[in-house]
């Protein structure tokens, strides 16, 4: 079983004690985001863990207590973007955040965090110079501290439109992708980063840019030293390859409030969510209550020689 932690919201920046006590007790229960009464019991035990992997904007909060987690295989996607507090409201200074980055890389290996230059959009104030200048600038602070950038271009889902609503944001024309995309990629190549794409339905292998997975069965089984029984995760977007995973997040619970976040929906939602956070309880968000169905999910670890153990 592979975790995802998560793509619904930063636990590392905003929930890493919580994260440290599931841990701790070996459990974690999720609701279902379609059916807010049904609960799942989710084991946090090494024996089924095969992998962690953590989305994160700002991991600070939680690297002071990750020897708590070396008994499990797990790596980081962070992303540093280029884009002000205006955009990315609670992302904390950037350079900040670049040091953040290096001292993770050291702790863990330059294999074990992958940046994430995403989404790329663009504005009356963005252009594709300013993402050349950015990309290059950020590139060349994390060269050596990583192997790989994953980049992507904005999506406009409905909720993303209406919290752009009033800016001048936009996205790319094909063209406009093809442009940045064969600049960030030369720029790369300079500081010995590789680039992939996330979730990209336009063709940029011409430039050398991989369609990569963020749950990677290969990262995984080059840590874990053991083949995966692994396949595409259905439950995500056809472009998408990543692997299955289990998310442990909760919508609408990310407080760095960007603009162009796919999981928040609310900004009032998200702040009386963050209130109801309570770390020692096994839900992210609130208690278990009476209504609350609980069901312990059948989890296995996918590495394949257990088929002949």
């Amino acid at each position: 079983m592979i975790i995802s932690a998560s793509r619904r919201t930063d636990i590392p920046a905003f929930y890493p004690e919580w994260f440290y006590n599931r841990i701790k007790e070996g459990f974690v229960y999720v609701r279902n985001p379609m059916n807010f009464q049904q609960v799942s019991k989710i084991l946090l035990t090494t024996d089924v863990v095969d992998c962690i992997v953590f989305w994160t904007k700002n991991p600070a909060a939680m690297l002071p207590r990750l020897h708590e987690i070396d008994p499990f295989h797990y790596y980081f996607q962070f992303t540093i973007n280029p884009y002000n507090q205006q955009m990315e409201v609670l992302v904390p200074r950037k350079a900040g955040v670049i040091e953040t980055f290096k001292k993770l890389s050291d702790r863990i290996g330059s294999d074990r965090v992958i940046w994430r230059y995403d989404p790329i959009l663009l504005s009356e104030t963005i252009d594709i110079y300013y993402h050349t200048q950015s990309f290059e600038a950020i590139a060349r602070r994390l060269s050596s501290y990583t192997n790989r950038c994953m980049i992507s271009f904005i999506d406009m889902y409905k909720k993303t439109e209406r919290n752009m609503r009033g800016t001048t944001i936009r996205s790319l024309t094909e063209k406009e992708i093809l442009t940045v995309s064969k600049s960030i990629v030369d720029i790369a190549k300079t500081y010995n980063i590789e680039i992939q794409s996330c979730s990209e339905e336009i063709d940029l292998q011409p430039f050398g840019i991989k369609q990569g997975k963020c749950i990677d069965n290969e990262i995984i089984e080059k840590m874990t030293g053991y083949p995966l029984l692994s396949r595409k995760d259905k439950n995500q977007r056809a472009a998408c390859h990543c692997i299955e995973s289990i998310d442990i997040g909760e919508y609408d619970s990310c407080p760095h409030n960007c603009l162009y976040c796919y999981a928040n929906n609310n900004k009032k939602v998200v702040m009386e969510k963050v209130l109801r956070h309570n770390p020692s309880s096994p839900l992210l968000i609130g208690h278990i209550t009476e209504k609350d169905i609980i069901k312990k999910r059948t989890v296995l670890s996918l590495r394949k020689t257990l088929l002949f153990d």
